[in-house]
């Protein structure tokens, strides 16, 4: 009884592995999917994700999760730029290299903090808005 507790324990965690792999790789593989950073205003604990950007919408992904669903979704038409900064002392769970946008949203203000490369393509994602919007 206990060898099968055992392999049946040792079954799940390895399942459990495979699941989160498999998710992380699937995310990753579509088209602008990229690792992003998220931190809610008034919060001083970094989550990273991947990001999706991609129509009218940014779906992020916590990476540490088996969800399949977007924990943050915001609307390209209600993401205001507000600075741009390098990550500081206080961002110790951030690379050194990545840049950290202070965003006001429609749920709130936000921080994400990305590769230098990813800001390109996410400003220009957020400036082509169509007009009106």
């Amino acid at each position: 009884m206990t060898t099968f507790l055992i392999v049946l324990a040792v079954t799940l965690v390895v399942t459990l592995v495979v699941a989160f792999l498999l998710r992380r790789r699937l995310l990753l593989t579509g088209l602008g999917a990229v690792t992003m950073w998220l931190r809610p205003a008034g919060s001083s604990r970094w989550s990273v994700g991947v990001a999706w950007y991609g129509g009218d919408a940014l779906l992020w992904y916590r990476g540490l999760s088996l969800s399949v669903r977007p924990q943050q979704r915001l609307c390209r038409s209600e993401v205001r730029i507000e600075s741009r900064r390098g990550a500081g002392r206080d961002d110790v769970a951030l690379p050194d290299d990545v840049v950290v946008l202070s965003c006001a949203t429609g749920s709130g203000r936000k921080e994400l903090a990305m590769e230098l490369s990813t800001v390109t393509g996410f400003l220009s994602w957020v400036e082509s808005a169509p007009p009106g919007r």
